[in-house]
This record gives structure tokens, C-alpha cells and sequence, in this order.
């Protein structure tokens, strides 16, 4: 909503106090992240890691260093030339660890995004008409997750074959019961509000009210269960890779690497150790900043 004020020189000045409101908001929720130390450490590593994938081409050659192989050089240990050391069939593992962090970020956040957009319409739906339609839809989501999350990924993979494509499906339907529980919950928690009513009063379209009224009022949670599944679903990448039925080979990706060096790991421990320390980094990253946005977004603290 806009006001207008009258300076002393007789200018009138128009703002908006929605935008100003907002801008505070998000300024105060800065301020609380950043008070939490361990969340702002997670989220320099992020930025650290995400900035590697995407300048992962200007750091080292792909086809060179990630997929070439040379086994001259082959299970060398980590040195000046190659500070992660190189893999059984000379490939460097510095390379290969940046190309695969772009796999995993990538389809983690991909994954969540779709799975959190497909959930966020069942949840919404639900929780807005209840009623059959709520019992309905929620019975479908109890029967998905009756079955443990990364038995269905398994499962789906089978049932459409292996590629990185195949498993960002995968993954993405076996997020979405969880997401559409928590927007549902999200939503039947302001659904009553005042404000609500007033729009529906004014003869505000439901698919409006949902959007543009509700949905914003209840994002507080469902931003730090998106946040927080990156992290589980990057490793679930990393589990079905490992099992070989995630990403193929030659392409890089950190459960295939360390599938790849299981048979080594007695001679050569590095290869095993290099992507498993980045994927707990990684979740380690994500949590954090996962704790930090819960806390920053929590309505009963004031300070």
C-alpha cells in the first residue's frame, strides 16, 4: 500500500510501506543468520564449493585432467603437480573432485526444487480445500512414504534404467510426500488467519489466496526443509553412484569416484578419503546453514 509525505521544500514523496516492511524483514532475518557463527561458516564453505563447480573450467581442463586417461601417472600420491594425487587410470582427482561437485550440486538443488514445487501444489491443495480432497491426497502421500526414501530412489532407478537424468526423477518423487506434508502443516497453520478471510471476502480467486497470501506466510519452514534435504539428497547422489546406478562413467561424480577406489583403499586410502571429506563438507555446509535459517526464521525470537 503507497502513502505520500510532504517534505519541507513542498515536495511530495511517495513510498510504499509493503516494500519498506519487507526490506526490514529481510534485513532483520540477515542480521540473526549472521549473529549464528557455525551457519555463516556453512554458508562461506557453500559459496566456496559452488564457486569451484562454477569456475571449475578456468581452474582445470576437463577433457584433459577429468577424463583422460594416462597411466604413466597412474595412483600417483597427492604432490605439487597434482595436489590430490591421480586415480588408477591417471586421472586427476583435484579435476575430477571440481566436475563432480558441479554433479552434485546441480542435481541436488534441481531435485529439491522440482520435488518442493510438486509438493508445495499437493500440500496447498490439501490443506486449503481439506475435506476428501485433504483425506485423499494425503493418503497417497502416506502410502509413498511408508516405504523408506532411499528404497523408492532404488526402486524408480530400476524401473526407468540408469543415467543422471533418470536418477534426478528418481530422487525428485521420492522427495515430494515429505514436502507436501510439511507445506500442508505450513498452510493449516495460517489458513484461518484474518487475513485470509479478507481476501477470500473480496472475491480473491483460490488460486490467488494460495499464492500470492498464503504460500509467503508459510515459507519459514518449508526454506529450511529444502534447505536441509540438499544435503540428504546429495547423498542419496552419492549412494546410488556408488551402487552404480547413478551417474555412469567417465563422467565425474564423488560416489563413483570413491566406487571406483574401493578396491584400492588399502594401498591408495586418499582416493577413498578426498570425495568422502567433500561430501561431508558439503552436508556439513547445508545443515548448518539449514540450523541458521531456522533460527533466524523462528518467530519467538525477538532479538
Amino acid at each position: 500500500m503507497g502513502y505520500k509525505t510532504t517534505t519541507q521544500t513542498g515536495k511530495v514523496v511517495v513510498g510504499h510501506r509493503d516494500t519498506t516492511k519487507r526490506r526490514s524483514q529481510i534485513s532483520l532475518l540477515a542480521r540473526r543468520f549472521a549473529r549464528n557463527r557455525l551457519a555463516l561458516t556453512g554458508l562461506i564453505i557453500f559459496i566456496i564449493l559452488v564457486l569451484g563447480a562454477i569456475f571449475a573450467d578456468f581452474i582445470v581442463d576437463y577433457e584433459q585432467d577429468a577424463i583422460t586417461q594416462n597411466v604413466q601417472i597412474r595412483n600417483l600420491p597427492p604432490c605439487r603437480e597434482h595436489i590430490f594425487g591421480t586415480d588408477r587410470f591417471g586421472r586427476d582427482v583435484f579435476a575430477r573432485i571440481l566436475y563432480g561437485a558441479r554433479i552434485s550440486l546441480s542435481v541436488g538443488v534441481v531435485t529439491i526444487i522440482s520435488s518442493l514445487i510438486v509438493g508445495s501444489i499437493i500440500g496447498a491443495v490439501a490443506a486449503y480445500y481439506g475435506g476428501h480432497i485433504d483425506n485423499i491426497l494425503m493418503r497417497i502421500m502416506d502410502i509413498f512414504l511408508a516405504i523408506p526414501h532411499t528404497l523408492m530412489a532404488i526402486c524408480i532407478v530400476a524401473a526407468l534404467g540408469v543415467g543422471t537424468i533418470k536418477m534426478l526423477i528418481a530422487l525428485s518423487i521420492a522427495q515430494v510426500p515429505q514436502f507436501a506434508r510439511i507445506v500442508r502443516s505450513a498452510i493449516l497453520t495460517v489458513k484461518g488467519q484474518e487475513f485470509v478471510e479478507a481476501a477470500r471476502a473480496c472475491g480473491t480467486s483460490d488460486r490467488r489466496i494460495i499464492i500470492r497470501h498464503i504460500l509467503p506466510n508459510a515459507i519459514g519452514p518449508i526454506i529450511v526443509q529444502a534447505t536441509l534435504s540438499v544435503a540428504h539428497t546429495i547423498i542419496s547422489i552419492t549412494m546410488l553412484s556408488f551402487l552404480g546406478i547413478g551417474v555412469q562413467p567417465p563422467t565425474p561424480e564423488w560416489g563413483s569416484m570413491m566406487s571406483d577406489a574401493k578396491d584400492q583403499m588399502r594401498h591408495y586410502p586418499y582416493l577413498v578419503y578426498i570425495p568422502g571429506f567433500f561430501i561431508a563438507l558439503t552436508s556439513l555446509s547445508l545443515n548448518l546453514i539449514g540450523d541458521g535459517l531456522r533460527d533466524a526464521l523462528d518467530p519467538r525470537l525477538k532479538n
